[in-house]
């Protein structure tokens, strides 16, 4: 130990004083002590070999240290030693520790000592330590036994004080004294953990890393962390907190005195604290993605140049995928007492381990050897999730992988084998490993750990990377012959802005099929790195990608997992879930906004189903939304038009990264539609219309009974069997009832399906779309043929027979019908000539309602059968057949043969089979666009088939559903779902399309519908009527009633409607989208929101005269007697027949108007504003306000917008238009 070498003199510069020069007396001298240079020390012209002391002086100890490190060398050889040096300088640390100095036993120096650790560690001197208990004065006992807490893990861990003071040792005390059990119990962790500690040391001594460290170095994104002094760490893992202060109170337990506390995500390594000698262990910290990382540093502990040499060992510990790999790096060294790994402590296991295997990797010639771990070396603590492993034995020096198997980990299965019959025989086939669980849902055929792709090569730029992935070869193709697996592939992932991210898979040796979905992306992508929310990490074996939040660090897709398949007719692609809370994936019916991620399944292929459980309906949208546990979210969006199946458990993809869980898509596909202000009334609509008749006394009942209506229906019924552009017999009358209804400010709608009849002598849609060449044909090489189908259209001159099965009946009856391809431009002219000829020369129409385009066909594939498909048979029956409704029959169950040749707008052909679920979407915008044309004005398009992106032109229902109570709170989370697709204009057949509804579910359904942007009652044909004035008086009333407030509040929905459209916002929302920082609000979808301000509560159960409802904290009005009511809490809401809940959030205003029998008569009302205030006395709101219809609505001498804000006692209105 080295003292006194600042130099430190006890006279001021020597015996004889200092000379007047300008070394002792510099024009400037600092403020020092005394303010004399050569106070305490020698005269600053005092000479050494380096110079004058005056340029020195700060070096003596810098040159003692390196004159003593060359005797230590002489003395003690290639043998270690200890130098301190109480006086240092930069580069000191290379030979030398250092301890703080002659500090005090107090309070205040106890605390200080952290602080000037964390300093010299950023000097380059781990080896530092403060006088544990205090060099001068007494130190108390209290005092002096905190300080042996923390000192014990000070790096240089010395208890020292002076003489004359009292003595201070933990000795001192007495053998049982409290201070001597604190201290050998804390010593004894610093004992177990050294060899933790030492690799620290050797991570310092090659890579310059620090060993006490402050948090902020591990944690420099947390602004606490900045300024944290009172807490260290040793390395990245072990956080010390210790009591700093003194205290009054008896503390029972010897393990609370200091607090230590394990950081995620590390392995250390530890021996028993009495010596080298003994065994080591392991103790593994998993972090959140049960993950962890290590090393150990071992030599003989006393050789110099062990490094250098190479006369040491050295492990790499890392745990993936419940396995623990304990690694040789390097093995320089074998430790004389045989060392074994005999325990291993592993933190945060969730679930008890089935089995734990032990496997010592082999080298050279020597195989691997694998041990099953007996259950009496196993421990499993499930409150504080600690597994522990005892009498290993593992040699030093050796290789192992430790695996244990957990229930979670069985959650850790990727599923080899997807289709129905797997087996113990097939699954091995495909490389895959076998094992029985007993947990429902679990794969019993899984990829092995290393299943996938590696990387070849990576080319970097600021804008994302190329990667080339290589399929590894050391396991056999994906086991499906007729789909050869791709064994050289391309990933490409462009960073297109701060917060949305592409990558992009492919064969680069082929042209292959691409979405031809145009999307919305930046025209140039983001190169600085700091603007970006999100990182990007490619993995190797497997090959993946991880997209992680800067900002918190949450992985939001991991596809670092075994099982990547890419295949020519099958891929596979999995990743880790941020969290359990997602949502969307369409279309089908879910039961719950969240789903359940307990390895359900649901199939995506658009078909003519009726909503049910797990059954693939009428639109494909493969998106989700991730909602994290930080209350950010996340969307992905899987951009492939095959048929797909998505499992969920514990490609061309984009991802958008936001920090809210406000509309993550839109910017993507697209915003939504802005609908005509009328389209935003009440609808009626019913199949079964036996003439016009009828629908001329539902107009005269409705006027009559003051129900607000502003748009009537057609079905097919109102077409000469069924065909399109076309008027029957019994409706002669209805062009003159629309030209009447028009007149008076109504609106009408019919029906058009896709398909066209063929068997016609003289229909001249079908004749001038053949001569055109609109309709779908077989491939060339095959046939110049039309594809042929049947559905809706009859034969001439028959007499259906309802009386027989329906295959019966559509093969006696239903005529062939051709499928207009409306990818081509060509179909797209023809579509609108035949719309234009119909509305000049047989009925107006204001909008259009497009159905069966999935497309829909009575028969499978083409007529005769799917055995009557032309071409490749794998098409329809493919090497992996979804978890779609009907499955076994193939994919053209009641749709085309997947072989049918369709063109796109630059002229490729594409098979059916790529492009089915994109035909409503293909039919979508040429039907817009026809309606704008043909119209001169906005209209509305309503389609049952829907892709991502087809809200940009089309609003859509949710099918034919059926009457009963469960589709009541379904539809809500239809809506919602919807919301999360693009298309806002949307709503559910209120009162239900089949089966007969009963009284008290419709009007309960009424009243929910009420509050749907697209809100209509429809119902099918041979079922009762359901329309408002169908019941009784006391059903119109309560109807008219709650039509009455969505008419008033329209102005308000116009608005929601217009932001959707401009800022890509959503209409409905579920209570997270508002209150996401309220967990309590992520599993609601009993209620929902209109924007931002109104919460609708409905009766959603047979019976119920009250309802358990989620008031979110903020401050609520009711909307029918301005109460102010709770938050933050459930409550009970009482809900008579007639009444539907609504509350006003407050911050908010809401335009309306009086309401009228129609908009046409609403829209002439003044304008009134409800004005809700926050806690703070304030509100804002804003009006979209244009003529309601106009093509062209920009904010112009035609289109307003106002904004509003209200702080007591004022309210402001601001106007923004860009001209007039």
């Amino acid at each position: 130990m080295q003292d006194m070498n600042e130099v430190s003199n006890f006279k001021k510069g020597s015996i004889e004083g200092c000379k007047d020069n300008n070394l002792n007396y510099p024009p400037y001298t600092p403020k020092i002590l005394d303010e004399v240079m050569y106070s305490k020390t020698l005269c600053m012209d005092a000479k050494q070999a380096w110079g004058n002391h005056y340029d020195v002086h700060s070096l003596y100890a810098y040159s003692m240290v390196l004159a003593t490190e060359k005797a230590l060398q002489r003395v003690f050889g290639q043998n270690r030693t200890l130098m301190l040096t109480r006086s240092s300088f930069p580069g000191v640390g290379k030979y030398a520790g250092h301890w703080l100095g002659d500090n005090a036993a107090n309070w205040n120096d106890i605390k200080w000592a952290i602080p000037g650790m964390l300093e010299f560690s950023l000097f380059g001197i781990p080896y530092i330590g403060a006088d544990i208990c205090g060099f001068f004065d007494d130190s108390s006992e209290e005092l002096c036994r905190r300080w042996m807490q923390v000192g014990a893990f000070y790096p240089f861990s010395r208890n020292h004080n002076a003489e004359k003071y009292r003595d201070q040792d933990p000795a001192f005390y007495g053998a049982d004294s409290t201070l001597v059990r604190s201290s050998k119990h804390y010593l004894n962790i610093r004992y177990t953990l050294l060899p933790y500690l030492y690799t620290l040391f050797y991570k310092a001594h090659t890579t310059g890393e620090t060993v006490v460290r402050p948090i902020m170095h591990e944690f420099y994104h947390d602004s606490t962390a900045m300024v944290a002094d009172r807490q260290f760490l040793w390395g990245k893992y072990l956080l010390i907190t210790p009591v700093l202060d003194q205290v009054t109170l008896v503390i029972p337990h010897l393990s609370t005195f200091v607090c230590i506390w394990r950081l995620f995500g590390d392995v250390r390594v530890y021996v028993y604290s009495s010596s080298r000698r003994n065994p080591m262990g392991l103790i593994v910290a998993l972090d959140d993605n049960d993950q962890a990382l290590g090393e150990l540093f071992w030599d003989d502990g006393d050789s110099r140049q062990t490094v250098e040499t190479g006369n040491y060992l050295h492990y790499k510990f890392s745990v993936l995928f419940g396995i623990l790999n304990i690694q040789v790096t390097h093995n320089g060294y074998k430790d004389p007492n045989n060392l074994k790994f005999e325990d291993i402590t592993i933190l945060g296991v969730t679930d008890s381990p089935t089995t734990v295997k032990v496997t010592q990797v082999g080298t050279g010639s020597s195989p691997d050897s694998t041990t099953t771990v007996p259950d009496s070396s196993i421990t499993y603590d499930s409150v504080k999730e600690v597994l522990f492993l005892h009498g290993l034995s593992l040699t030093l020096g050796e290789s192992y992988l430790v695996e244990w198997e957990t229930e979670s980990n069985e959650y850790e299965r990727f599923n080899c084998h997807p289709e129905d019959d797997a087996d113990e025989s097939k699954c091995k086939a495909r490389g895959c490993e076998w094992k029985q669980s007993t947990i429902e849902g679990v794969p019993w055929c899984f990829y092995p750990k290393d299943h996938g792709y590696t990387i070849g090569g990576i080319r970097q730029t600021s804008t994302g990377m190329t990667v080339e992935i290589i399929q590894n070869v050391k396991y056999r193709s994906s086991g499906r012959p007729k789909s050869p697996d791709i064994n050289l592939l391309r990933a490409e992932i462009v960073y297109h802005s701060s917060d949305m991210f592409q990558f992009k898979i492919w064969d680069p040796s082929t042209d292959r099929y691409e979405v031809p979905v145009p999307l919305t992306v930046p025209s140039a992508p983001e190169p600085d790195e700091d603007k970006r929310l999100y990182k990007v990490i490619v993995t190797d074996k497997p090959f993946g990608i991880q997209v992680i939040r800067k900002s918190t660090g949450t992985k939001i897709w991991d596809s670092a997992v075994p099982g990547f398949t890419f295949s020519d007719m099958f891929i596979q692609v999995s990743t880790r879930l941020s969290s359990e809370f997602v949502y969307g994936f369409g279309e089908t019916e879910h039961t719950t906004y969240r789903h359940d991620l307990n390895y359900h399944t649901w199939g995506m292929f658009s078909k003519d189903q009726p909503p049910g459980y797990k059954m693939n309906c009428y639109g494909v949208h493969p998106f989700y939304m991730g909602l994290e546990n930080t209350a950010d979210a996340h969307g992905v969006l899987l951009l492939n038009s095959n048929a797909m199946g998505k499992t969920k458990a514990k490609s061309n993809s984009h991802l958008c990264n936001h920090p809210n869980t406000h509309p993550i898509t839109n910017a993507l596909i697209g915003r939504p539609v802005l609908p005509a202000y009328w389209s935003l009334g009440f609808q009626l609509c019913r199949y079964g219309y036996k003439d016009d008749t009828e629908i001329k006394n539902l107009y005269e009942d409705m006027k009559a009974a003051g129900i607000p209506y502003d748009v009537q229906y057609a079905d097919i019924d109102y077409m000469v069997r069924q065909m399109d552009f076309t008027l029957d017999k019994e409706f002669q009358g209805l062009p003159a009832f629309v030209d009447k209804i028009r007149s008076e400010g109504m609106r009408f709608i019919f029906m058009l399906d896709p398909a066209i009849s063929g068997n016609e002598t003289n229909y001249l849609t079908f004749e001038r779309g053949k001569a055109q060449d609109v309709f779908i044909k077989w491939p060339k090489g095959l046939s110049d043929d039309i594809v042929w189908g049947k559905v809706w259209p009859d034969y001439p001159n028959v007499t259906v027979n309802t009386s027989l099965d329906w295959d019966t009946e559509v093969e006696l009856y239903r005529a062939y019908t051709a499928f207009p391809d409306f990818f081509r431009q060509r179909t797209a002219d023809w579509w609108q000539n035949e719309m234009r000829e119909y509305y000049e020369k047989t009925l107006k129409f204001d909008g259009i309602w497009i159905d069966m385009n999935e497309p829909a066909s009575f028969v499978h594939g083409t007529v005769g059968g799917a055995g009557n498909c032309l071409g490749n048979r794998d098409l329809e029956f493919p090497p992996y057949m979804p978890p779609l409704e009907s499955k076994h029959m193939g994919l053209s169950h009641k749709t085309l043969c997947m072989n049918s040749e369709q063109i796109l707008s630059d002229g490729t052909p594409v098979r059916h089979f790529d492009v089915h679920s994109l035909y409503g979407w293909s039919h979508s915008k040429p039907t817009y666009d026809a309606v704008l044309s043909i119209t001169g004005k906005r209209g509305i398009v309503v389609t049952r088939s829907t892709y991502p992106s087809s809200g940009k032109w089309v609003g859509h229902w949710l099918g034919d559903n059926y009457s009963g109570w469960d589709q009541l709170y379904k539809s809500i989370i239809g809506m919602m779902e919807f919301s999360l697709f693009g298309i806002s204009y949307t709503g559910a057949d209120i009162c239900g399309f089949f089966q007969e509804a009963e009284y008290e579910m419709c009007l309960r359904w009424m009243q929910l519908g009420a509050f749907y942007p697209y809100s209509r009652n429809h119902n099918g044909k041979g079922t009762r009527r359901q329309d408002p004035v169908a019941w009784d008086d006391k059903f119109a009333e309560a109807s008219r009633d709650v039509l009455n407030i969505r008419y008033t509040l329209l102005p308000y929905l116009y608005t929601l409607m217009y932001e959707a459209h401009t800022e890509g916002t959503t209409v409905v929302r579920p209570l997270l989208h508002e209150f996401v920082d309220d967990r309590a609000t992520w599993d609601i979808h009993r209620q929902f929101l209109w924007g931002p301000a109104l919460m609708i509560s409905p009766a959603l159960d047979e019976g119920a005269r009250s309802v358990d409802a989620y008031v979110p904290n903020a401050r609520w009005y009711d909307y029918y007697t301005v109460n102010i009511g709770v938050r933050g809490k459930m409550i009970n809401m009482p809900t008579p027949l007639e009444h539907i809940n609504l509350h006003i959030r407050g911050g908010y205003i809401l335009p309306w108007q009086k309401p009228e029998n129609s908009t046409f008569y609403s829209r002439k009302n003044p304008f009134g504003l409800l004005v809700a205030l926050d806690d703070d006395g304030a509100a804002q709101g804003s009006l979209f306000w244009d003529d309601g219809e106009g093509i062209v609505f920009r904010l112009s001498c035609s289109a307003l917008l106002l904004q509003y804000s209200a702080s007591l006692p004022a309210l402001s209105c601001f106007r923004f238009t860009s001209e007039g």
